[in-house]
């Protein structure tokens, strides 16, 4: 039987939205513990500069904001430990994570399991995962230092890989399946003036093409004049989205298109479980609304603890 641990509260993800719920929570002196898969970092941890987050008026790469998040949640006693959640069952009137090996018992429970890059789903995309085809350009930029990539997508993330691969790469095509970005103006007029980005409208990929040494290119339809081509890339960047990390959830909490529905104080359909940060269904997904999220998740996990422990 797998060892169980008691909690009064668990933190499920490591990102920019768990790690402030855990500092938050420490400073309530709730007693708690974060689960992570491999290092705390989620989303935030790729990107390039974070340009809006404030009080960094020169901006700060993703993983230097995630250090110095998880340093100040050290720094409050947070406790870490890797691993992951497979399943959530209601335990009387606490809440039973089974995690392979372990289990745990927690008063309360925040969700701060962010979300996935979103797949194409077209042929030639997972047999050319990690041979040509990446989620990540700050991951696997540098494999292309004076080659030809693609960027698929046309919102912030997209525009931002494109920005970054554009001072490695020889030449960066973005393919939008639009005829204008739905990236923030301030990122679009500055990939605009790139000599060597150039954009690719109205047009969507319909398969990957490669061979056993990788990516060799791929094939576009254009929607506007039904036009079909082959482009000659030697590495692809899909930045379509993300997909929320919510299928261990099953059917335990209400859902909206995967994402997790709360009210104004992050409680979910359920008693005592919480979410924060991209997992959450909100209009808008940034580090900015994901730490505040996770402030307020905190609070709620506390009152709601409190109120038990008496």
């Amino acid at each position: 039987m797998p060892e169980v641990h008691e909690h009064e509260l668990v933190i499920v993800g490591g990102g920019a939205a768990g790690l402030t719920a855990g500092i938050y929570a420490m400073r309530y002196g709730v007693e708690l513990v974060m689960l992570t898969v491999g290092a705390p970092g989620g989303q935030t941890a790729t990107a390039t500069t974070i340009e809006n987050f404030p009080g960094f008026p020169e901006g700060i790469t993703g993983a230097e904001l995630i250090l110095r998040l998880t340093q100040q949640a050290e720094n409050f006693g947070v406790t870490f430990q890797s691993a992951e959640v497979k399943e959530i069952q209601p335990n009387g009137e606490r809440w039973r994570l089974m995690c392979g090996d372990c289990e745990m018992l927690a008063t309360a429970i925040i969700l701060a399991v962010g979300a996935s890059p979103r797949r194409l789903k077209i042929p030639g995309e997972r047999d050319l995962f990690g041979r040509g085809v990446s989620y990540c350009a700050t991951c696997d930029g540098f494999f292309y230092r004076g080659q030809t990539v693609a960027v698929i997508g046309g919102g912030n993330s997209a525009v931002e890989e494109a920005l970054y691969l554009s001072d490695i790469a020889e030449q960066v095509y973005v393919v939008h399946r639009r005829d204008e970005l739905r990236a923030e103006r301030i990122l679009a007029e500055r990939a605009f003036k790139v000599d060597n980005i150039e954009f690719v409208w109205d047009t969507i990929p319909t398969e990957v093409l490669g061979d056993d040494s990788g990516v060799t290119g791929v094939a576009l339809h254009n929607k506007a004049t039904e036009e079909d081509r082959e482009l000659e890339i030697d590495g692809l960047f899909v930045a379509i989205g993300y997909e929320p990390n919510t299928e261990f959830l099953g059917e335990l909490i209400e859902l909206d298109h995967g994402f997790i529905v709360t009210d104004d104080r992050m409680r979910t359909s359920q008693p005592g479980i919480f979410a924060a940060g991209d997992v959450r269904d909100t209009p808008l997904r940034q580090v900015t609304t994901a730490v505040g999220d996770a402030a307020i998740a905190a609070d709620s996990a506390y009152r709601y603890i409190s109120e038990r422990r008496s």
